[in-house]
């Protein structure tokens, strides 16, 4: 097994949208806001080369979406999906499977492109898309906090061209498993969000999504806005957090601008960053 990152450039979101209830005068220690209070974040991917398997985990905002709709997230940076693809020497029609952690748009909107004639469909031809059903119910009939983060034109095309899978979870099961590694369901950002947890040169690597976006929402108060059941959100990073320094699992940071990678350590003021470093230090 071999694991890449794979950057599609950075975005900007509101700095108290990110840190919720946390005031300016604290978060902006770790991530410093501009003049619109908008701070940079990055939209990481993982790929996972596995046998005859190439798993990519999430896509980035995409390409497809209006100059107008682009322009409230300030989209910045050189890297994209294909480039980083490229990179390494591969192309999308070598995806076997993209494994969404959820549906919100900057984290699917890579896996569908338009198609030329005013519809969609699939950016990797030869792949399976994972979801799971519950999150998938819940994104399909979104509430009105969330609608605007569930796009149609990101879902739907989809489960339009057959190429859906769901990851079984079982009731209220915090694991499940797919593609040869671990799930860890949580639900306090969005109904039934998933973590990978894959196991690589003995070690537990963890792609975290939005349960920790970044080394600065490592105490745990620091929950963001958008979470849909933030006391959720917090019991859950609390188990989680415990058990990654028990266990020395690493974690793969999505939004971080700054920081790839991180290990935990148990400190007076509560769990934090040990050692940060890229995947590929790994």
């Amino acid at each position: 097994m071999k694991l890449y990152t794979i950057e599609t450039g950075f975005f900007k979101l509101d700095g108290g949208a990110m840190f919720g209830v946390v005031p300016k005068s604290i978060w902006q220690k770790t991530n410093p806001a501009d003049e619109n209070n908008l701070c940079t974040w990055a939209m990481r991917c993982l790929l996972i080369e596995d046998g005859d398997r190439l798993i990519l985990v999430d896509t980035g905002i995409g390409t497809k979406q209006s100059e107008k709709f682009f322009s409230h997230y300030y989209l910045h940076g050189s890297a994209t999906l294909e480039n980083s693809l490229k990179k390494l020497g591969f192309d999308r029609s070598d995806i076997t499977d993209v494994f969404l952690t959820h549906l919100h748009f900057d984290h699917c909107g890579g896996a569908i492109v338009a198609d030329g004639n005013g519809g969609f469909q699939p950016y990797f031809p030869n792949a399976h898309f994972w979801s799971n059903e519950r999150h998938w119910q819940w994104a399909t009939v979104p509430n009105a906090r969330e609608k605007a983060s569930f796009l149609t034109e990101n879902i739907q095309p989809i489960q339009a061209t057959g190429q859906l899978k769901m990851v079984q979870r079982n009731g209220d099961e915090h694991r499940g498993q797919a593609l040869g590694f671990d799930v860890y369901f949580v639900d306090g950002h969005t109904d039934s969000m998933m973590i990978p947890m894959v196991r690589y040169k003995e070690k537990t690597i963890c792609f975290m999504a939005d349960l920790l976006p970044s080394v600065g929402h490592l105490p745990l108060p620091y929950v963001m806005g958008y979470d849909t059941r933030p006391l959720i959100t917090l019991s859950e990073k609390e188990r989680f957090l415990n058990e990654a320094v028990d266990q020395h699992y690493i974690l793969m940071l999505e939004h971080d601008s700054v920081n790839e990678c991180c290990t935990l350590v148990r400190t007076e003021k509560g769990i934090r960053a040990d050692q940060t470093f890229p995947l590929s230090d790994i």
